[in-house]
C-alpha cells in the first residue's frame, strides 16, 4: 500500500523555499474545519531576511527595461493559467466557494497580471510630464520605484485579492514583502512556486505565511521597508503611527478594490516617487 507524499507549504524567500527560521508551523482547515496542510509560521526573523533579500533584488529588477517587466508579468499570467486546476481545488476548499465561482476568481487573478504587464512601459506616458520653467531650461518628471514595500493581503481573500496586493508593487520596479491571510494561505504560497518559474528574479517577491498579527509590527517598523500596504492588517492606526517614523509612504484599508481582474494606475503610483531633472537647453 503506497502513502502519499503529503505536502508542507513553506515560504518564498529570495527565489527559495525555506522552512520558518524558528521551526514553527500551524494548520490551516478548510471551509468545513477539516485538517488540510501544516503551513510555516514566520517569525520576525523570516521578516529580517525577506527584507534584506527585497532590498538586494530591488535595483536589479528597477533597473531591468521597462518592456522586460512586462514580459516577466505576462509570463507570471501564462504559468498561473497552466496550473488553473490545482488553484481551483485549493480556493473552493478553503473558502467553500463552488467551483465554477473558485473558476472566476482564477481568471480574475490571470486577467489582473495581464493588466498589470500592460502598463509597465506606460506609466511615464500616463503620468510624466515636461514642465514649463521660465528659463533655457527643459524641466522633465519621472515617476521612479519607491523601493521595498511592506504589504498585507486581504485576509478574506484566497488568491486575487493577493495578486491585487503584490502586482502594483512590482510593475514599476519596487521589490515587495507580503504577509498572506493567515487562514486563506495555500493559494498565496503556490502562487510562490508559479513565480519561482516565471522568470521573475529571486528576491522580487518574497511571501510569508502567519499571524498577522504577529509579523505587522516588525515589517512596517523595518528601517529598509519604504513603503507599506496595511490592506490585511487588523490595526491600521497603530501601524501607520509606527511607518511615520520611518517616513514610509502608506496605502490605508480600503483605500482600492483588491478583487477585480484589473488594478488601479493610481494603486501603482501610490508606490512610486516622481523625480524632476533640470536639463539645459542647448543653443
Amino acid at each position: 500500500m503506497r502513502l502519499d507524499v503529503k505536502k508542507t507549504y513553506k515560504l518564498f524567500i529570495a527565489g527559495k523555499f525555506p522552512r520558518s527560521e524558528s521551526g514553527r508551523s500551524y494548520q490551516v482547515k478548510d471551509s468545513k474545519a477539516n485538517h488540510v496542510a501544516n503551513v510555516a509560521l514566520a517569525s520576525r526573523k523570516d521578516v529580517r531576511d525577506a527584507v534584506q533579500a527585497a532590498r538586494a533584488a530591488q535595483p536589479g529588477w528597477a533597473g531591468a527595461s521597462a518592456y522586460n517587466r512586462g514580459q516577466v508579468l505576462y509570463r507570471i499570467a501564462e504559468m498561473l493559467e497552466g496550473r488553473r486546476e490545482q488553484f481551483i481545488t485549493e480556493i473552493s476548499s478553503l473558502t467553500g466557494k463552488t467551483q465554477k465561482q473558485a473558476d472566476a476568481e482564477v481568471s480574475a487573478a490571470i486577467d489582473s497580471w495581464v493588466w498589470h504587464a500592460g502598463w509597465t512601459d506606460k506609466i511615464d506616458s500616463v503620468a510624466g510630464s515636461m514642465n514649463p520653467v521660465a528659463g533655457p531650461y527643459f524641466n522633465i518628471s519621472t515617476n521612479q520605484p519607491t523601493g521595498v514595500v511592506g504589504a498585507f493581503a486581504p485576509q478574506g481573500s484566497a488568491l486575487v485579492g493577493f495578486v491585487n496586493t503584490i502586482a502594483p508593487a512590482i510593475v514599476s520596479g519596487n521589490t515587495v514583502v507580503v504577509v498572506t491571510s493567515e487562514n486563506l494561505s495555500l493559494p498565496a504560497l503556490t502562487l510562490g512556486e508559479v513565480l519561482a518559474t516565471s522568470d521573475l528574479p529571486g528576491g522580487v517577491v518574497n511571501i510569508l505565511s502567519g499571524k498577522e498579527s504577529e509579523l505587522a509590527s516588525w515589517l512596517v517598523g523595518h528601517m529598509d521597508v519604504n513603503a507599506v500596504d496595511l490592506e490585511g492588517t487588523s490595526n491600521p492606526t497603530e501601524l501607520e503611527i509606527s511607518a511615520a517614523n520611518t517616513v514610509k509612504r502608506v496605502i490605508r484599508p480600503g483605500t482600492y478594490p483588491r478583487e477585480g481582474s484589473k488594478g488601479n494606475l493610481q494603486h501603482i503610483l501610490d508606490l512610486m516617487e516622481v523625480k524632476t531633472v533640470w536639463h539645459p537647453k542647448g543653443h
